[in-house]
């Protein structure tokens, strides 16, 4: 599974659902990824879905930096969507929506 060079690239690919892209055949994700996208904090960051869940990291892959995943995720098989606290150090809130899932990450974003 190729990884997307940037984070731009990464948005589309999603969006598209382009085939080989991760996640692209997880029918729960595309609504999350909208959402998210919507919010425009979020489309700053490389959008990486893993086992079930829409993680954010501050750079594409490789990441070279130690704080690349530290920001909230959302888990999309919902509803509810769950959000949690990066490495799932607490659960930050269950809500009914993508777009609510996207606003409490948007809350929840560290510094920077």
């Amino acid at each position: 599974m190729s990884e997307a060079p940037d984070i731009a690239t990464a948005w589309r690919w999603l969006l598209e659902r382009r085939s080989g892209t991760r996640g692209a055949t997880q029918e729960s994700l595309p609504v999350v990824v909208e959402a998210a996208h919507a919010e425009p904090r979020l489309r700053g960051l490389y959008p990486f879905p893993s086992h079930g869940a829409l993680h954010f990291l501050r750079s594409a892959p490789p990441c070279h930096e130690s704080d690349h995943d530290d920001v909230p995720f959302i888990v999309y098989g919902g509803p509810p969507y769950q959000v949690y606290a990066a490495g799932y150090a607490a659960l930050l809130g269950e809500v009914a929506t993508p777009a609510e899932a996207a606003a409490l990450v948007v809350s929840n974003l560290p510094p920077r």
